[in-house]
This record gives structure tokens, sequence and C-alpha cells, in this order.
């Protein structure tokens, strides 16, 4: 779905976001960008005198944040006298086809996406670094070092994100449990027809929503070294194996908590009708609990050690064969890192935000962010070596098998061996 920003719509929408045109810093542009005289300039000095006319942004968004970007995009356009494109698409759509027709010189001059696409757009060598403007300084550390690489800003964040544990309060109360037998004996009690949901993507499998309960195994998916995750693969020997024993224990030959039967939707499904006393889920899926009263905590350990979360962020990326690179940075440093910008960021799509000063009470369900942000202290960030792309298939299929009865040593031990080889290859 394209929509296209007219001028119109900016008179009408200007005042939603008066002050977004804040000024910019250095601007560091792609190789096409600057051959241009005007291209080294920075945001702030080109932004307030610059007259775009003829030129036209296209930005790749999804439905979520359509809006909220809609809104920048309208002030942008009335200021500047440039065209801004935008493509609605599909998130999950995203990244392939970035990475497939960028090099083309086809695809967006701006697209959003989520750090731990990093380092397969670096490797394919589809995106540009990015400058954050004079309000640098609002961003969180964790959300900025999420987006470098290499020493390189490759990506503009809004948001951070993380799973943890929704529980409804009407069966369970708010207390948190502090393990996973505590969970499940307080589902048990509830008289609910299942003490705990997860989504497992159905057969596919989902190793992004069960990491935490694997962390508290203490098998991480890579090794980390200073900081930074290396390319060995961590969640070998014997944490993982116990891991995938749990898995098995409780799959479809076990208690049947996990089952390959459960995907995103009729997870939430059982969840909002009160079938199901705990689930694990994001922010993103608050909006399907409408007939249900939870609370949300941090997930309980299963092995012994902190469960900790994949801790993701989202934010924006420049293309790297855009013909309007610099003109991309003012849209992004001027009219994106503001206030006003990221509080609509945050209002139409409420994730843990990433900017200082959003206004979290503006969310539905503004008492659930403080257990999120529970979560996500308590996680680890998602990787962005170009390793974690290689990861997924292996990783996913050998949860689905063990959840619906395979042997559960043979199967992992196997899931990590042909992983290597992959990764080795």
């Amino acid at each position: 779905m394209r929509t296209k920003i007219g001028i119109g719509a900016a008179l009408a929408t200007s005042a939603l976001l008066l002050t977004a045109c804040s000024g910019g810093g250095d601007s560091t542009t792609s190789e096409s960008a600057s051959s241009s005289p005007s291209a080294s300039a920075s945001a702030s000095e080109t932004s307030e005198a610059i007259d775009a006319t003829g030129q036209t942004l296209t930005i790749w968004v999804d439905e979520n944040r359509q809006p909220a970007v809609e809104a920048a995009a309208a002030t942008f356009e009335e200021e500047t006298g440039a065209t801004v494109e935008l493509v609605q698409k599909n998130f999950e759509d995203i990244r392939a086809d970035f990475l497939a027709q960028v090099p083309t010189g086809e695809g967006p001059d701006i697209t959003i996406g989520a750090h731990d696409w990093l380092g397969a757009l670096i490797e394919g060598g589809v995106v540009n670094t990015v400058d954050l403007g004079d309000n640098a300084d609002m961003f969180s550390q964790v959300a900025v070092d999420a987006m470098t690489y290499d020493g390189q800003l490759y990506g503009m964040p809004y948001s951070t994100e993380a799973i943890a544990l929704i529980q409804n309060t009407d069966l369970v109360g708010s207390d948190a449990p502090a393990t996973w037998d505590d969970m499940i004996q307080m589902g048990v009690d509830s008289g609910a027809d299942r003490p705990f949901c997860i989504n497992t993507n159905g057969e596919t499998g989902d190793g992004y929503t069960a990491y935490p309960l694997q962390m508290s195994f203490g098998a991480p998916v890579f090794v980390q070294e200073g900081g930074s995750y290396t390319s060995e693969v961590g969640m070998g020997g014997d944490a993982g194996d116990a891991f995938a024993q749990f898995l098995y224990d409780n799959g479809e030959k076990g208690t049947g908590y996990i089952s390959t039967t459960i995907d995103y939707d009729t997870n939430n499904q059982l969840f909002n009708s009160g079938e199901c006393a705990f689930t694990i889920q994001g922010p993103w899926a608050l909006g399907s609990y409408t007939d249900v009263n939870f609370t949300v905590n941090p997930v309980p350990s299963a092995g012994g050690e902190d469960a900790s979360p994949f801790v993701g962020v989202q934010g924006f990326y420049v293309s790297s064969q855009s013909e309007n690179a610099l003109l991309a940075n003012i849209f992004l440093s001027d009219y994106i890192a503001t206030p006003d910008a990221m509080q609509a960021l945050y209002d139409a799509d409420p994730r843990l935000p990433a900017f200082e000063g959003v206004d979290t009470a503006s969310a539905p369900y503004p008492d659930a962010i403080a257990g999120f942000q529970a979560s996500a202290e308590m996680g680890v960030p998602m990787p962005s070596i170009p390793e974690m792309g290689s990861v997924w298939d292996f990783w996913n299929a050998a949860e689905s098998a063990i959840i619906k009865g395979s042997d559960p040593t043979e199967t992992w031990d196997k899931m990590i061996t042909d992983l290597t080889a992959a990764l080795e290859g």
C-alpha cells in the first residue's frame, strides 16, 4: 500500500509536529551522495534553508507505525518542499525485500527495521551510516550500541523491546512466580484449562520466545567476549542438553504445557479467553488481551539462572544506494529524532522507548511498561552478527521436533553440529 503525502496533508497535520525541526549534527552520506558539493554539509546547516522541491524520499513502514511517520513526513514536506512516499509493507517482508532490491537500485531511501538485521544488511552492502542530530544524547546507550557495528552507527533507534511473563490477575494474582515450577503450580491451582501457554509458531518452532527459558539453563545462542558476540555457538554441551530435556519433559509426550499446536494467534486467544493462566509475550500482543485483566513480570527461571530474554531495538535505516542520502539524514535527524515524533511513534505502537522523555502514560497499558522494563533489564542484546541469520532454521526446527517428542539430546546435539558446520562452511 502506497501513501503519497501531499502539501494539503502537510498543512492539515503540521500543528502536530510544529517543533519537529530541531537541527542536526554532522551527516554521514553514501558514496553517491558524497559526490555532491553539498553532501558533506551538516543536516542542521542544510535543513533550515533547504529547498528540496522535486525530490522524493521513499520510506518503507509497517501498518502500525505508518500514522506516526506520516505526521513527521507531512511537516517535512511543508518545510522543505520535498515529497515523501510511504510504502506500507508487512514487517516480516521488509528485511528480505530490502536485501534483494537495494543492490538493483530499487527499494526505499529509508526503511524501518530491527537491529538484529544489521549484520546481514552490512554484509549485503545495503545500508549507510546515519546521523542522530542535535538530540543524539536523548537516545539510550544500549539502543545506540545495538545499531552500531564496528564503531559506525548504521541506524537511528526509536524503541527497545523484550518479552516478559504475562499473567491473568483474576486467576493467579499479580505476584511474580520465582521459578517455572512455582508458575505452573499457581496455574494449576487457578483451575485454568492450561496453567501456561507459549507460542511455538506452530510446527515451525520459535527459539526467540523460548529464549529466556533457554538462558535460565546457561545456554546462550553465541558465546560473548568483552560484551560482543563471537561466532562460536554457545548453546551446546550439558547446558544445551538440559534445556532440550526440559522442552521434551514439558512437550507433547510430557506435561503438554508446550505444544506445536500453538501459534501466535492461538496463544493470544487462549490467554484472552481465560483458558490459559500465564503466557510469555511482548508488548505488541497486549492489544489482543481486551477481555482479561493482566499484569506483566519477568520470566521465571526454569534452569536456575536468570531467564534473560533477547532485547531488540527497532529503528530506521538509510539505503546505501539512496540518491538522496543527505535528505534522508535530514528527515531522520530533524523530523524523527524529536520529542514529538518519538512520542507519536510510541503512541502509535507502544514499545519501550529508546528516546528520553517519552510519556509512557499515553499507552493503552501504561502499568505493563514497568514489567517489560524489568524483563529487559534482565535481558541480553539480540546478536546482530551475520551468523545469526543462519541460526533460526536449525534452532527452531530442533525445538519443534523435541517438543513433538524427538529424542532431546540426539536432536539438540545434531542441531549444534549442523549449525556449526554451516557457520564454518
